[in-house]
């Protein structure tokens, strides 16, 4: 009989995982992939949770997603009408409903929406507190889930750019695939820049340096070939930051490398929203956007419009001259699209998360897999300034898989039993050694007949 314990888990994981990175790169709503992965995501972490863990869940994380889906679902529950009145404008004030002789209002305008990304939410919860609840050398297993998802997706990209200069393909999936295996170029390009922290960490701390530095080549190689220039530099930003700052022992060092990766990543954003800013609107850009947004955002702080209504209710502070052909359906800022949607509680909750994802950052300085997934979240948030990427249901599984190493609490306790002293008592005398290097060499006083060798050694030097 073995006492290995069960994998079951890792692998059912692991599997969501990569079906969200093959079919979970649509933005569109309504579409049967993301619910197909919605319903995995839910299911998995009822069997994980249906087994005991010995891993312990952040509290402070816990709370502050319990709180965001009370929001959510908040916005879908009837309340007095008499509580919106001066809250918002008279235009989002039609989707009221008579019961009784009471009228009732959703906060938000429209409920279907709301619902759909309450059920986003929760999938993404779900399997980000089921990945916590793995052991650590689990939660370092889904790695290679991760890296096939990608592997695939590049393949595809591949594929596509080495065919034709029309690379769009319709009806494998029930959205136009432009990049990769996702509809927005942007996107794909996200998902090959965070994945390099991981690969460098492959490379350097887990002896795979030929296929990690040809996984890496291979990476800056296809963000070359998607057409995103912008991306090409931040490939080549996160290359070099993720070199030095995994590499990195002291807190010190860590900040230091932290504070220049911040400056670098909005210099390439900026770099990045200069150079598609023609291919999205050449007359205003996405500053436009982020100003009609903010004058939405002032006139519904108090209770947002509804998580899922962005397109809806930007339509109404949109300006005459910017009614084209095409129309925005996202802020292309998601900070700003979250406060429009999701008012003052919803700013709340974002500042929340960044507190905890910083002083999270103060104890994972000593691992260099939780060192690699920070990494990665910080440019996907960088990111997020100037596009909609956790949009998908790719990238936000993904962002939940990189927030679970980031505050799994098992990283920090390997750490601390390899540090703890073992005592070992050699026939009356007591020997304090770590517990790393009791496995690695033996004590200087292993038994009687070493002790003995040693006194007569003495005695005859004597």
């Amino acid at each position: 009989m073995s006492d290995r314990p069960s994998e079951w888990d890792k692998y059912l994981l692991g599997s969501v995982l990569f079906i969200s990175l093959l079919i979970g790169g649509g933005t569109a709503s309504g579409l049967y992939t993301d619910t197909l992965i919605e319903i995995a995501a839910i299911v998995s972490a009822a069997a994980v949770f249906s087994q005991k863990s010995g891993q312990r869940l952040p509290h402070s994380v816990l709370w502050l997603l319990i709180f965001a889906v009370a929001l959510v679902i908040l916005q879908i529950i009837p309340l007095p009408a008499a509580i919106f009145s001066g809250l918002r404008p008279e235009l989002l004030l039609a989707d009221s409903e008579l019961v009784g002789e009471t009228r009732f209002r959703f906060v938000s305008v429209g409920v279907g929406r709301t619902i759909e990304c309450l059920l986003y939410l929760v999938a993404s919860a779900a399997f980000f507190l089921s990945v916590l609840r793995l052991r650590a050398e689990q939660v370092r297993g889904l790695l290679p889930f991760f890296f096939m998802g990608v592997i695939c997706n590049g393949l595809a990209g591949a594929i596509q750019y080495s065919l034709s200069d029309d690379i769009a393909i319709v009806g494998l999936l029930p959205f136009t695939i432009n990049a990769g295996l996702f509809a927005n170029q942007n996107h794909f390009a996200a998902l090959l820049f965070v994945s390099i922290p991981f690969v460098v960490y492959y490379g350097l701390f887990r002896g795979h340096l030929l296929s990690g530095s040809v996984g890496l080549v291979t990476l800056l190689l296809l963000l070359l070939a998607a057409g995103s220039r912008a991306g090409v530099l931040i490939g080549l930003a996160i290359t070099v930051l993720s070199i030095v700052f995994l590499s990195a022992r002291s807190k010190a060092s860590g900040v230091g490398i932290l504070v220049i990766f911040i400056a670098l990543s909005v210099y390439t954003m900026g770099a990045w929203t200069r150079i598609d800013a023609e291919a999205v609107d050449p007359d205003f850009g996405r500053g436009e956007f982020a100003r009609t947004t903010v004058e939405g955002i002032k006139e519904n702080l108090a209770t947002g419009v509804g998580f899922g209504n962005f397109q809806k209710a930007y339509q109404i502070y949109e300006k005459e001259e910017m009614i084209f052909k095409q129309f925005v359906n996202h802020a292309h800022n998601e900070y700003l699209e979250i406060a429009f949607e999701g008012g003052a509680l919803a700013i709340l909750l974002m500042v929340l998360y960044f507190v905890i994802l910083l002083m999270a950052f103060t104890r994972i300085r000593r691992d260099p897999l939780q060192k690699a997934a920070f990494l990665s979240v910080s440019f996907l948030l960088i990111h997020s300034l100037v596009d909609y990427p956790l949009r998908t249901e790719a990238l936000a599984m993904t962002f939940a898989f990189m927030n679970a190493i980031i505050f799994h609490k098992g990283f920090a306790d390997r750490l601390a039993q390899k540090n703890e002293l073992i005592e070992i008592d050699h026939n009356g005398d007591k020997l304090f050694v770590p517990i790393e290097t009791s496995s690695q060499r033996k004590p200087r006083l292993t038994s009687r007949r070493a002790k003995h060798k040693h006194e007569r050694a003495k005695h005859k030097h004597e």
